[in-house]
C-alpha cells in the first residue's frame, strides 16, 4: 500500500525535474546567443514580455542592439542607446529600428518627420502612461513618410493633427488620439492622410497588385475629439470600419486604403 501511494509522487517529481533540466539548459546559453534570440521577437509583446523573466534576460532583452530608448530624464548623450527626445532618437535610428519611450511626464513632440521605417512604442503598461503632445501652431505631432508603426501611445493634438501620413504602410495599434476640445474643432482630426497611390495607371496597361502601396491601417485604438477621425485629400478612402462601444469611450479598427 505505501509502495502504490509513494507511485504518484515520484511520477510528479520527475515532471518537475524535467522542468527544472529543461529552464537550466535555456540559461546555459551565453548572452550573445540569447540576444540573436531576442532579436527574431516582435517587440510587442514578446520582447517587451521576455523583460519580466529575470533581471539577466531584462538587460538583454533592453539592450541598445535591441532598440533605441527615449527618457526626459537624460541631458547629455552619454549612455548608448539613450536619447533625451524622440526627435534626437529618430534621427539617430537605422531604417527597421525600434524606439522605446518612457513611461511617465509628457513628451513633446511638434511635426517630427519620419523619412525611415521605424517603429515607436510606449514604455508604460496602458497608452495612457506614454504621453506625445503636440502644441498648437503645429501642423501634426508626427509626420510619415516612411512605413512605420506606432504602439501603446498616447498622441494629443491641441489643435492640427495628432498623425500625418504622407506616405508608407502606417500601423496605429493600442494607441489613443486625442483631439483638444476648442472653437476650432473643425480643424482638428486625428489623423490626416495626404497619400496618393503610386498604382496609378493607364486603362491599357494591366492593374498589379502592390502589396507595399501606401495606406493606414487602425487596430485597437481610440479615438476621441476632433471633426473626424480620418481626414483624405489624396486618392486613400476609409474602409472595413469596426468599432467597439465600451463604457467610457470607443474602439477603432479601420484601414484607410486605395479604392
Amino acid at each position: 500500500m505505501e509502495a502504490a501511494a509513494e507511485k504518484p509522487k515520484l511520477k510528479k517529481l520527475g515532471r518537475h525535474s524535467k522542468k527544472s533540466s529543461y529552464d537550466s539548459q535555456i540559461n546555459r546559453l551565453d548572452d550573445g546567443c540569447l540576444m540573436l534570440i531576442f532579436s527574431f521577437l516582435s517587440p510587442i509583446p514578446d520582447r517587451y514580455n521576455t523583460a519580466l523573466v529575470c533581471r539577466r534576460w531584462r538587460f538583454l532583452a533592453c539592450h541598445p542592439q535591441h532598440w533605441l530608448r527615449v527618457d526626459r530624464s537624460v541631458k547629455e548623450l552619454t549612455e548608448p542607446g539613450v536619447y533625451p527626445s524622440i526627435e534626437t532618437a529618430v534621427s539617430a535610428a537605422r531604417p527597421g529600428d525600434t524606439i522605446l519611450i518612457a513611461a511617465g511626464g509628457i513628451h513633446r513632440t511638434s511635426n517630427i518627420q519620419i523619412k525611415k521605417p521605424l517603429c515607436l512604442i510606449g514604455a508604460g503598461e496602458i497608452p495612457d502612461d506614454t504621453t506625445l503632445i503636440c502644441s498648437r501652431g503645429s501642423d501634426s505631432a508626427l509626420e510619415f513618410l516612411s512605413t512605420c508603426k506606432l504602439a501603446n501611445l498616447t498622441v494629443r493634438a491641441e489643435l492640427g493633427c495628432c498623425l500625418l501620413h504622407r506616405s508608407g504602410r502606417l500601423t496605429i495599434d493600442g494607441c489613443i488620439l486625442q483631439c483638444e476640445s476648442n472653437p476650432l474643432d473643425h480643424l482638428s482630426h486625428a489623423i490626416v492622410t495626404t497619400a496618393t497611390s503610386s498604382d496609378q495607371l493607364s486603362h491599357s496597361q494591366p492593374v498589379i497588385k502592390n502589396n507595399n502601396a501606401d495606406c493606414v491601417t487602425v487596430m485597437r485604438t481610440r479615438i476621441e475629439g476632433g471633426a473626424k477621425a480620418v481626414l483624405t485629400s489624396g486618392t486613400l478612402s476609409l474602409q472595413q470600419v469596426r468599432v467597439i462601444y465600451a463604457r467610457t469611450s470607443l474602439f477603432f479598427w479601420f484601414n484607410v486604403v486605395q479604392h
